[in-house]
């Protein structure tokens, strides 16, 4: 069950610090605007905006249609944790990780309409993302690595089929 633990842990943990982070950044900072081009200017900065579509902001206006599928993720996330306690940790963290930000971006989605945004790599010009999409996207890289580097129990040779033909001594 230590696995298990762990993805309750970094699930609840993680929608806690992401509602907390994102209550913050909506009462702080008017739409489009950044904190002073803090922390990093021109590099990486906190800039608030809203996205009403999906990973990325493509098909904006269909996000509503994630709800169900970040509910599925997030159910699915923990029922495989829970029944697979043999797993390796990183794989507990990273549906513990896949729930959170399933669920942190689930709850925008359903109380505002939009999922709040607002980590900018500037000097990339990346797109602005919340702890939410980096949970999912850490989770993602683990689950990789450990399907990758989780070694599968081996199998058992199988025994030569016996022979069910009556023999002379029978």
């Amino acid at each position: 069950m230590k696995g298990f633990r762990l993805y309750l842990v970094l699930a609840i943990g993680g929608i806690f610090l992401d509602q907390v982070v994102k209550a913050w950044v909506r009462a702080e900072v008017p739409p489009g605007g950044s904190i002073g081009g803090q922390p990093w200017p021109g590099v990486f900065e906190i800039t608030l905006t809203f996205n009403k579509g999906i990973a990325f902001g493509l098909f904006q206006g269909a996000g509503v249609f994630m709800a169900p599928i970040a509910l599925g993720m997030a159910v699915a996330a923990g029922v495989y944790s829970f029944k697979n306690p043999k797993d390796s940790m990183p794989s507990h963290a990273a549906m513990g990780l896949l729930a959170s930000g399933a669920v942190g971006n689930l709850i925008d989605r359903v109380a505002f309409g939009k999922v709040t945004d607002m980590f900018w790599f500037r000097l990339i010009n990346f797109p602005v993302f919340n702890i939410a999409d980096a949970c999912i996207t850490v989770a993602t890289g683990l689950l990789l690595l450990t399907w990758l580097t989780d070694k599968k129990p081996e199998k058992k040779p199988q025994e030569p089929p016996k022979d069910l033909t009556p023999s002379a001594e029978e």
